[in-house]
């Protein structure tokens, strides 16, 4: 069980933190309290994720911006949207929850990102980036057509910001004039900054109603000067963008949206940001706030490993290796070697195939190091194409590289993979190219929750034509379909869970025979049908059932198109019961095309099907919350035990 009061024990019960009675309560407090609590805020972060993992690294970044936030605006009334929503930490403590904070991501617990269900003050169930502004602006519309007038921001990083729908928001936003609050959270200098005297000083002066009425006037009054009137005023806007742009040119693209920008600012000077978001608030159509933070601030193994620390699983370090500011303290412990994952082997065996063949090159979509293509990049730079946070653009890409002769390998988690929907459909299938999409991922993820699983993926793939899907058994047949996807004319997804490896003997890589099922043990009376590495689980279900005499056949299925209908059609003929299994939503998956496989060969044949058949899988209907992955599959039945009940149950209803 978790530990739920453990970041209340680590701030103290008599901690101002503690004391707080909602986020409304921060605006008495005083400057040195407010420094406190940022403290305290850290402190329970640090104490909370050394036990459950988590989001580490951007939420302490954004402390001192979420209290900024807070005391210029009244939660749950005005809206606070996080983009992405693994920097909502803070905004969590601060809202009621620090009591039970120490369940975080752990089954029942406290989520992980934003939850509806959890509180008022969290706005939009989120875990994918780029949807904040969209978001942002729906609340924003609604408010205006309501005439109501609570105050609406949005939190968005630098990366998610450039992602396709941040800027088709922006780009209506702009179009439109609808006043809310965009804070850009910088924190990895995507966006190149300019700190200074001059950008501080144009910063307060843009947000000024004397600068807003002069500008406007100035305009107004040049253009009535005769004949060369609005030329002058043509020229004048030229020459006072120019100045803008020439102190402030991160900022130049949002002013030509017709989004006022403002900064760069310091992200953890709270006073400053306080000024700046109070002032924006007053002003007649969209601002944005650009704010510069430092990931993993106040902790100083974060602050020199912001991508190890970024979250979820993060490495073993001692509570107190420093104090809430980062002042040097003891070094980390060692971490333990991880245990080999199925990510690892796919992008080794794309390296080692890249070695003899210049054709393939690797894609990602903002996440090298998860998808492991890091490790591409190292070897190949010139091969390797990082498109940011934009999963539709590397769908489309990778379909023009093979168009052009390439063998694109795009690796993308599967829950992140579902933006990329039409592109699969339109580009890759439609056009018929020789596209491997690693889906990495595929299954359940665990902690971060219904955002994160990876449970649609395969349902969805199963309905375009020209698709082959595939899933191994083993690390070892991972390698496999990773050469086999490589050597053939046709898109391919290739799904693989989070999971550890099995760890098998090593063998040489094969081409397999497109839609080929593996028969592991013949049997006559049931027959297990697994597709993916979900098999390890049933196999000794198998022994178990043989040992009390029951013929049991097991197939590794591979393939979920094309389906091995002949392998399928054989059993539905002969055995009394057929069980599928598979790690993905029931409706529609591979058991799905099992039961249309055998539906299709009655219609054909006239003849009846003998076996009876049960489908195990993700239950349909609902999303899977967070908690651990092992939790997950007890709690919804995909662990050996809750699978062994299933095809018990399935076995006795058909002998009754």
């Amino acid at each position: 069980m978790p530990d739920e009061g453990v970041a209340l024990r680590a701030v103290g019960a008599d901690s101002l933190l503690a004391r707080l009675e909602g986020p409304a309560g921060l605006k008495a407090l005083t400057s040195a309290e407010l420094d406190q609590i940022a403290e305290q805020l850290r402190t329970a972060i640090i104490a909370t994720t050394a036990v459950t993992g988590g989001h580490l690294g951007p939420s302490l970044g954004v402390v001192e911006l979420t209290v900024a936030l807070h005391r210029v605006m009244n939660s749950p009334v005005d809206r606070i949207v996080f983009d992405t929503g693994h920097q909502a930490y803070p905004h969590k403590l601060l809202t009621g929850r620090l009591a039970r904070f120490g369940t975080l991501r752990q089954l029942g617990g406290i989520g992980g990102f934003p939850r509806r269900t959890e509180s008022p003050h969290d706005v939009f169930d989120g875990g994918h980036a780029g949807t904040g502004i969209s978001i942002g602006q729906g609340l924003a519309l609604a408010r205006d057509v309501r005439g109501s007038g609570e105050k609406v921001a949005v939190v968005v990083g630098d990366a998610a910001l450039m992602s396709g729908l941040s800027l088709e928001a922006l780009n209506d936003i702009g179009d439109r004039g609808t006043p809310l609050l965009i804070v850009l959270n910088d924190n990895e200098m995507s966006i190149s900054p300019t700190v200074g005297a001059i950008s501080s000083y144009l910063s307060k002066v843009k947000l000024s109603g004397r600068w807003r009425e002069s500008k406007s006037w100035y305009d107004r009054t040049i253009s009535r000067v005769p004949l060369v009137g609005t030329q002058l005023a043509v020229w004048s806007k030229r020459l006072r963008r120019s100045v803008v742009a020439f102190v402030q040119e991160p900022g130049r693209l949002f002013e030509d949206l017709g989004i006022t920008y403002v900064g760069v600012l310091d992200g953890h000077n709270r006073a400053q940001l306080e000024e700046a978001f109070a002032k924006a608030f007053t002003m007649n159509g969209p601002v944005i706030v650009h704010v510069l933070t430092q990931k993993g601030r106040g902790y100083r193994p974060a602050e020199v490993d912001p991508i190890t620390f970024h979250g979820a699983a993060l490495p073993k370090v001692p509570v107190g290796a420093t104090d809430s500011y980062g002042k040097a303290g003891a070094d980390p412990i060692a971490t333990p070697a991880k245990v080999p994952n199925y990510t690892s082997f796919f992008a080794a065996e794309v390296v080692a195939a890249a070695a003899t063949d210049p054709r393939i090159v690797a894609i990602t979509a903002g996440m090298p190091t998860g998808t492991g293509l890091d490790k591409f990049a190292a070897t190949y730079p010139d091969r390797f194409y990082d498109v940011g946070i934009a999963e539709q653009h590397a769908m489309a890409a990778a379909t023009g590289i093979a168009m052009g002769g390439g063998r694109p390998v795009v690796a993308i988690y599967s829950t992140f993979l579902q933006r990329a929907w039409d592109q699969i459909v339109h580009d890759v299938c439609q056009n018929d190219q020789p596209v491997l999409i690693g889906v990495d991922r595929a299954g359940l993820v665990g902690e971060d929750g219904t955002s994160h699983q990876g449970m649609f993926m395969l349902t969805a793939q199963r309905q375009i034509p020209r698709l082959l899907i595939a899933s191994p058994k083993d690390e070892q047949q991972l390698r496999s379909l990773v050469r086999t996807a490589l050597s053939q004319d046709h898109p391919f997804a290739l799904h693989y869970p989070r999971d550890s490896v099995v760890g098998v003997p090593e063998v040489a890589p094969a081409i397999l025979p497109v839609g080929v099922s593996e028969v592991l043990e013949e049997g006559s009376q049931i027959a297990i049908l697994a597709f993916g590495p979900i098999i390890q689980r049933v196999a000794p279900i198998a022994a178990r059932l043989r040992a009390e005499g029951i013929s049991v056949a097991l197939v590794n299925a591979i393939w979920a198109n094309p389906l091995d209908h002949v392998m399928v059609q054989r059993y539905g003929e002969t055995v009394d019961l057929i069980v599928t299994l598979e790690e993905s939503v029931e409706a529609g998956g591979f058991g799905g095309a099992v039961v249309e496989s055998l539906a299709a060969h009655e219609a054909a044949t006239g003849r009846r099907v003998k076996a009876s058949i049960a489908t195990i899988g993700i239950p349909a209907g609902s999303f899977v919350d967070h908690g651990s992955v092992a939790d997950l599959r007890t709690l919804i039945g995909l662990d050996e035990a809750g699978i062994e009940r299933r095809i018990r149950a399935a076995w006795s209803a058909r002998n009754q």
